[in-house]
């Protein structure tokens, strides 16, 4: 399955060694790597174990998190992005995923406007490391606190606006799925060059925890493939990454999980299969 990937945080109740190893036996190809994952394995096993593993590293997540209503929090989090772009340079991850933030308090024109100003800042550091910023787009219903930019046609604007190499987007169906001009957003990223990851899962219905009730591909109400092909169309050529949160599933048999994955993945991308 030459192209997909998985994120450890999809099975969350599974350690590092035990994730890659199962990864690898199952054939996946990829992993994005979360921090907190990095954080209870360490620095320096992480990389141990990612080079005796056979995967590549997708991705490291997740940065961002800039706005706050005081200075000293605004600072805190350009350091907490500096410290993780030195961790994905360290475990050879070619992007930092940005989850970007948002303040209650303030408006999100002041949250926009210091998400802005904290890429501007990290830009150098992560030119230096030749790692990523990937601008991951959030569902409105997370503008309260996690996020600002709600519509991948505000990330491109974002990323158009800085236009650098080392700027670009992620693009997950769970947050863009319902956008009126998907098609028109994702082929605008991909003529830009901007399209840099590609995250997958599915819209249960109904959905009981906004957050942590994702669904496995074919699960939910998100036209996967239909946009699958319009990021292939737009000239992406990378992982696709599956990303899940679900309390149901992490309570669940992680290898069973993992094998429901697998199989929802083969069903749907026939074409992506070694024969």
């Amino acid at each position: 399955m030459k192209r997909l990937c998985i994120h450890t945080i999809t099975t969350k109740p599974w350690e590092l060694e035990t994730a890659f190893e199962k990864y690898s036996e199952a054939g996946i190809k990829g992993v994005t790597v979360w921090q907190d994952a990095l954080q209870t394995s360490g620095l320096s096993r992480t990389r141990t174990l990612l080079a005796g593993s056979g995967l590549d590293v997708v991705a490291y997540c997740r940065g961002g998190f800039f706005p706050h209503t005081g200075q000293s929090g605004r600072e805190q989090a350009i350091e907490n992005n500096k410290k993780m772009l030195d961790e994905a340079a360290a475990i050879q991850a070619p992007m930092l995923v940005l989850v970007c933030g948002a303040a209650v308090g303030q408006s999100l024109e002041t949250s926009r406007d210091q998400i802005k100003k904290g890429i501007e800042v990290l830009l150098p550091r992560a030119e230096e490391n030749k790692v990523s910023l990937a601008i991951e787009p959030l569902h409105p219903m997370y503008a309260d606190t996690r996020s600002a930019i709600n519509s991948l046609a505000m990330a491109n604007d974002f990323a158009e606006y800085f236009d650098s190499q080392w700027i670009g987007v992620a693009i997950d169906v769970y947050h863009v799925w319902w956008e009126p001009e998907l098609r028109q957003e994702i082929m605008r990223c991909g003529k830009n060059n901007n399209l840099l990851a590609f995250h997958i899962c599915d819209w249960k219905v109904p959905t009981v925890d906004m957050l942590l009730d994702r669904g496995i591909i074919g699960e939910g109400c998100i036209p996967i493939q239909k946009i699958s092909e319009w990021v292939d169309e737009a000239g992406f050529t990378g992982y696709r990454e599956v990303e899940i949160f679900s309390k149901l599933y992490w309570e669940q048999e992680q290898d069973r999980f993992l094998e429901k994955i697998v199989t929802a993945y083969k069903k749907h991308y026939p074409l992506d299969i070694d024969t």
